[in-house]
């Protein structure tokens, strides 16, 4: 009967063992997911800060292939006019994207809620 209980005993501190080790290694897998994530979100931002410089650039050069037919204040009128537009054909594409996004119907997990608050109501 003593080695029943020495046993049970042994494999009681065996699966603390194990778990505290699971518990490691969770820790630790997502110590290492965290570092990547934000080592790629570091590397998003330089990433997004040189895209944005190229398009200057590449404006800047739209300017002046503008300015050899034209004059300078044109030409950068011009630019700065198309990039207006594209601001704000963008800008019109999120506020309908964001209407259609937050309308009551299109998520079905609220509808879902809504039924099960309903049945929920009939039952009481």
């Amino acid at each position: 009967m003593l080695g029943i209980v020495t046993r049970a005993a042994q494999v009681n501190a065996r699966l603390r063992s194990l778990a505290r080790l699971k518990v490691e290694l969770a820790q630790a897998e997502l110590k290492r997911k965290a570092t990547a994530l934000a080592i790629a979100a570091g590397l998003g931002m330089v990433a997004v800060s040189l895209l944005v410089l190229a398009i200057g650039f590449a404006l800047a050069a739209v300017a002046a292939a503008l300015d050899e037919s034209l004059s300078l204040w044109l030409s950068l009128l011009i630019v700065a006019g198309a990039i207006l537009l594209v601001g704000a054909i963008l800008a019109l594409v999120a506020a309908r994207v964001v209407k259609t996004a937050s309308s009551p119907g299109s998520d079905p997990a609220t509808g879902e809620t809504k039924s099960a608050a309903e049945t929920r109501r009939g039952d009481a």
